[in-house]
């Protein structure tokens, strides 16, 4: 049969998505099907609620609009189809919310407060009169409260798209700062190129006033651009060795924006920069009681210690992105620590 699928079909079953757009997609379909399922129970929708079902699936288009939008670098960086796709489709969950008939209506209660301990905390005052209700209503919510219920979900839902939002711009930062170490590291390597006495000549050292560098040694050895190279190469390496070993400390995460990713790219220019200007600091004197190699296998040596040690930096940003992702909760995550926006409130 041909022709284009029914819109649900087509949330469903889309193709070559990325996690996060299939999970957007899953939610746009059950709301859809609400949303259609609502109107035919009813008979027709009064004047207001039937604007209120517009309303809600024009947010529905809107995100199917975002799911379905192009995934260029700038769409990327920018976040657009996810803060697009997400505020939309929480509008229309709180369209389904308000539509909702009272036989229904009663079982909403306990998912509204869910979301909002998970996200606005203990102290916030529309949670707390919400469960205070719940309490006394054997956890059913009464039409009466609909309206709290509506606001406190609208609350969560904010702050959820805020905690998400702040996962991107760490996410940028690490990712800027990818690029600007390994700008560095490059210009560093292309310096050495253009002029070798400069800064491959740094990466040497006379023992018995025999020339030793990375790449080489001896009296005829001329330093070059593969000193340079060859110490950044190593530091690298030994960056992603140590990288490797912290990972068992790195928590994966739902958000579309990789952070855990980002945190382990950033090692391996941040590697290659120890160990170059680790190398410069012992040509300089700047150590105590070391001033001359013996050996291009020292220097590289020395160079996959500094090349480890800049995991004592990049742990510290670890430590800070795991405080990031473990703000951004979902409906798996428990209630063990409170959300950010509760603590800020104390």
């Amino acid at each position: 049969m041909s022709g284009r699928k029914p819109k649900v079909l087509e949330d469903v079953a889309g193709r070559n998505r990325s996690s996060w757009r299939q999970r957007c997609a899953s939610s746009i379909a059950e709301l859809q099907s609400q949303l259609d399922r609502i109107d035919k129970n009813s008979g027709g929708l009064p004047s207001g609620d039937k604007a209120i079902a517009d309303m809600a699936r024009k947010h529905l288009g809107a995100a199917r609009e975002a799911v379905e939008e192009s995934r260029g670098l700038g769409a990327v960086w920018m976040g657009s189809a996810v803060d697009r796709a997400w505020p939309n489709i929480h509008k229309a969950e709180e369209a389904v919310l308000r539509l909702s008939p009272e036989d229904e209506l009663c079982w909403w209660g306990a998912t509204v407060l869910a979301k909002a301990e998970q996200h606005l905390g203990e102290s916030d005052p529309r949670r707390a009169l919400l469960a205070e209700h719940l309490e006394n209503n054997d956890h059913r919510l009464h039409k009466d409260f609909k309206d709290l219920a509506v606001r406190t979900l609208q609350a969560a839902n904010e702050c959820a798209d805020a905690e998400r939002a702040k996962v991107r711009t760490f996410r940028n930062f690490l990712l800027a700062s990818v690029l600007a170490l390994a700008t560095l590291a490059m210009l560093a390597f292309v310096w050495g190129l253009v002029s070798p006495e400069t800064i491959a000549e740094k990466m040497c050292f006379y023992p018995n006033s025999i020339r030793t560098c990375p790449a080489g040694s001896g009296t005829a050895y001329v330093p070059s651009a593969n000193d340079v190279l060859l110490v950044e190469f190593v530091g690298m390496c030994a960056a992603a060795l140590a990288g490797a070993i912290s990972l068992r400390n790195i928590q994966g995460t739902s958000t579309p924006y990789m952070v855990p990713m980002a945190l382990m790219l950033l090692r391996l220019p941040a590697g290659a920069l120890s160990a170059f200007i680790g190398i410069l600091l012992i040509r300089g004197g700047f150590i105590p009681g070391l001033t001359n190699l013996d050996s291009g296998t020292q220097i590289l040596a020395w160079a996959a210690f500094f090349g480890i040690a800049q995991e004592s930096i990049t742990r510290l940003i670890d430590q800070q992105g795991n405080r990031v992702l473990e703000n951004v909760r979902s409906s798996m995550r428990g209630f063990d620590a409170e959300p950010e926006a509760g603590r800020a409130e104390k």
